[in-house]
């Protein structure tokens, strides 16, 4: 009876707490009570307070910090650099490794519908020189020459993509130019800078590429920039290439051709047959300077024998005064001629050079770079040789000429769509123009008097090779003069970036999630390891905070009651 009074006591008061939703019944506990009067700290019953709404809302808080930490370290890994990363973005990096100079070009992709499409307004380069062949004497030093070119790239990439983004070196006429060993260890001083550069690099992507794969590369970024690669090969633009220690001739034939003069592109799902082919020596530089070197040499009669008599040529010999016909009258070698050693070659060189009359005639000029582009033709094993000994098939489509090509052209004020006979018409006006003159009518150009005098031979020297050479009328209209084609550039480079990357078998869309669960990323464990401690310390704090409760049955009062415990 005592009981069901106890029992009936406890639920119709609300002294301390009601006990009555935890299904607890005094009648069942397992303490037994004390003596009449007597207050046990021990006669008392543990039982857990269930409380299903605050533990819910504080696990949510505790599963919201972490959300909000992860969302932190995230926002700090994608802005640290001070860049924002698109992730939707990828770069590529071309170094051309020139005769003259080494430039870095860094180009932008994005992937849309599985392919790569280009972004040439985002195309940057920075050019230093000398070139790489220039250490042919300190192979070793070489590397250190890329130093602030990739400094230059890693400001145009952002730092989160570095490892994403692949670098490549492809050294071109200059170091073909060179001996094999000397090549090597150029190219192993340079592998030694890009392995430290932090951007995607390995050792086979530093070579040395062959004149062929020049010619293909600025034939792949011509047709890309006119549309017409994928499209019909018989509408394809071809490309002549002036460089400065090679020219490239590359266009699609439907002739039959020799194995070494062949090369084979596919691009989607059309393949291309083309002719390609490097003249190493014959750029608008070397083979200026393998005109000089027959002035100046004993063995210079054969190159000369169209436009000095053998008389002015057996008294260059003597000592005597030999005409140069690429160099404008008044012009004065002797400025020219550097100091040298005495009884070195170059002292010998220079005072040869000195005994050279400039004569300034178009015609002669253009006679002896003929020469110059027909010697070994005696050689050809082929059933037609226009440029020495070398098969090249009749042209065929329309035709770029870039380069120096371009260069000479503007620098004459013609337009892309100029004919040869302008070029010709403008070449003589300025080979025939007194030195003295020429200087005041370009003095605006701040041009070096070495590099305004040579344009009296670059333009002799484009119409003996596309005309006299190549067969290009005069008035062709199928050939064009240009850099570009709209905004983009016409750079093997960017030849070599879009072949690599349009036929890569990796095209998938990249993600920031990639880059940060990548193989050879760390980021990932750093975030799961931050994540849990994090979750630890939340989970410590709220335990803490967390009052601990008993409830105990006070005899003396003879209800339940649910009291705190102090931690200790």
């Amino acid at each position: 009876m005592r009981s069901f009074q106890l029992r009936n006591r406890v639920n119709s008061k609300s002294v301390d707490t009601d006990t009555s939703h935890n299904g607890m019944d005094p009648v069942k506990s397992q303490q037994r009570p004390g003596p009449a009067g007597y207050r046990s700290a021990t006669n008392f019953a543990y039982y857990p307070i269930s409380r299903p709404a605050k533990r819910s809302k504080s696990n949510l808080i505790i599963f919201g910090c972490v959300l909000a930490l992860v969302a932190l370290i995230s926002c700090f890994y994608l802005f640290s650099t001070g860049q924002v990363v698109d992730w939707n973005k990828r770069y590529g990096i071309v170094i051309d490794g020139g005769s003259t100079g080494t430039r870095l070009h860094v180009f932008a992709y994005r992937f849309q519908d599985g392919k790569a499409v280009f972004d040439f307004g985002e195309e940057a380069a920075m050019r230093v020189t000398p070139g790489l062949s220039a250490y042919a004497e300190d192979p070793e030093s070489a590397g250190a020459s890329l130093n602030e070119l990739l400094e230059f790239g890693k400001e145009r990439v952002p730092r989160g993509l570095w490892g994403d983004t692949e670098i490549r070196l492809m050294a071109t006429a200059g170091m073909r130019l060179l001996d094999l060993d000397v090549q090597r260890r150029i190219l192993e001083s340079c592998r030694r800078v890009l392995r430290q550069s932090g951007f995607a690099f390995e050792d086979e992507w530093a070579s040395v590429i062959t004149g062929s794969d020049e010619g293909v590369y600025a034939w792949i970024v011509a047709n890309y920039a006119s549309g017409t690669l994928g499209a019909d090969p018989l509408k394809t633009t071809g490309i002549i290439e002036l460089g400065g220690a090679s020219a490239q001739v590359t266009f699609v034939s439907n002739e039959p051709l020799p194995p070494e003069f062949s090369r084979t592109v596919k691009f989607g799902n059309v393949t291309y047959n083309i002719y390609s082919h490097s003249f190493l020596q014959f750029g608008q530089n070397a083979a200026f300077d393998a005109l000089r070197e027959s002035l100046v040499s004993a063995d210079h009669q054969s190159y000369l024998t169209p436009i000095v008599t053998n008389t002015a040529a057996k008294s260059t010999e003597k000592g005597g005064v030999s005409l140069d016909p690429c160099t404008p009258m008044g012009y004065s070698h002797v400025m020219a001629a550097g100091s040298s050693s005495p009884g070195s070659f170059t002292e010998n060189k220079d005072r040869l050079l000195s005994n050279l009359q400039p004569k300034g005639n178009f015609s002669e000029c253009r006679s002896a770079a003929l020469s110059l582009l027909q010697k070994g033709k005696e050689k050809c094993a082929y059933q037609h040789c226009s440029i020495g000994p070398t098969f090249i098939p009749k042209l065929q489509g329309k035709f770029l000429a870039t380069e120096n090509f371009f260069y000479t052209s503007k620098f004459f004020g013609l337009s892309q769509k100029a004919f040869l006979s302008d070029l010709m018409g403008a070449g003589k006006q300025f080979c025939g123009e007194d030195w003295s003159s020429l200087k005041k009518k370009h003095k605006s150009l701040s041009l070096k008097d070495d590099d305004l005098m040579r344009y009296c031979f670059s333009s002799a020297y484009i119409v003996a090779l596309l005309h006299d050479s190549l067969g290009i009328s005069l008035d062709d209209e199928r050939i064009g003069y240009g850099n570009h084609v709209g905004n983009i550039p016409l750079d093997w480079a960017l030849g070599a970036f879009i072949l690599l990357t349009s036929s890569s078998q990796d095209m998938q869309h990249p993600s920031w999630i990639s880059t940060v669960i990548g193989d050879d990323s760390p980021t990932l464990l750093s975030l799961v390891a931050i994540a849990a401690l994090f979750m630890f310390a939340a989970w410590s704090v709220s335990k803490w905070r967390k009052p601990q409760l008993k409830t105990i049955y006070d005899l003396e009062k003879g209800r339940y009651i649910v009291t705190r415990v102090r931690r200790s």
